[in-house]
């Protein structure tokens, strides 16, 4: 299996900027250990196997001298000086990746299980469907035990044909959207061209006043553009917010 579709090309951008205080730890929460390895070495493991990025860029923030430090030399860093969300996050890499590569995976340093596999899954449908937007989802049995973090999680919504037509946040669900067992862990590949003209679009007009990545779905789904998917397995989505969650995954 090829790594990446021929002649295209590839940056992942790996959000690390947070500070991780639901840890109730000083330490970066990119470089909380899991399995003795920091969080985020786990993440950039995959990608590196994964062979498709011709360039990873990380963003860091909080305790950056660290982060840096610990990760060290081979990647590119760009700093996001306030954590105003994942938008803004992705914005503050916009002058290092503009007009370098054709597409943008977008992951984060505090979901260290996404596989290689699956990261070659994303760039490969991403290019054959021609797609604007792909993006990973999870369909899970149910929110019972282990799975229960998943509830907090947008669900997708599909037309007849199968088609995305909208995601929905947990605050905005209704009773039978809390039912659907697709959910959207914002692994998210674009276009770079559509990505750049409409990241400056996101506004911050909700209560923590931060810039939402996951708002490109909506206006991808209202543009009409080819929005992909891939099914990914719900232990590749799971991530580590706090010290139970920690405690979760070290058992998955």
């Amino acid at each position: 299996m090829e790594n990446k579709p021929q002649n295209a090309t590839f940056a992942v951008v790996v959000l690390a900027a947070g500070h991780g205080k639901r840890m109730q730890s000083d330490t970066p929460k990119s470089l909380t250990l899991l399995h003795g390895k920091p969080l985020v070495r786990h993440l950039l493991d995959h990608i590196e196997e994964s062979g498709v990025a011709q360039k990873i860029v990380i963003v860091v923030g909080h305790k950056r001298e660290e982060v840096m430090a610990t990760l060290g030399d081979g990647y590119t860093y760009v700093v996001q000086e306030e954590q105003r969300g994942t938008g803004h996050a992705v914005m503050t890499a916009k002058d290092t990746l503009l007009e370098t590569v054709d597409h943008v995976i977008v992951l984060y340093a505090d979901m260290p299980y996404v596989h290689a596999e699956t990261i070659q899954n994303i760039a490969r449908t991403h290019v054959e469907k021609n797609a604007t937007l792909t993006m990973a989802t999870v369909t899970v049995p149910d929110f019972n035990e282990w799975r229960a973090g998943f509830f907090d999680f947008s669900r997708v919504i599909r037309d007849e044909a199968g088609n995305i037509v909208r995601t929905v946040e947990k605050k905005d669900q209704t009773e039978a959207e809390h039912e659907i067992l697709e959910v959207n862990p914002a692994y998210l590949c674009f276009n770079t061209e559509w990505l750049w003209k409409h990241i400056t679009e996101l506004k911050d007009e909700n209560a923590q006043k931060e810039y939402y990545l996951t708002d490109l779905i909506g206006k991808a789904c209202e543009a009409g553009v080819t929005i992909a998917s891939v099914s990914i397995d719900p232990k590749e989505a799971m991530g580590v917010n706090t010290k139970e969650q920690l405690e979760l995954i070290h058992t998955l």
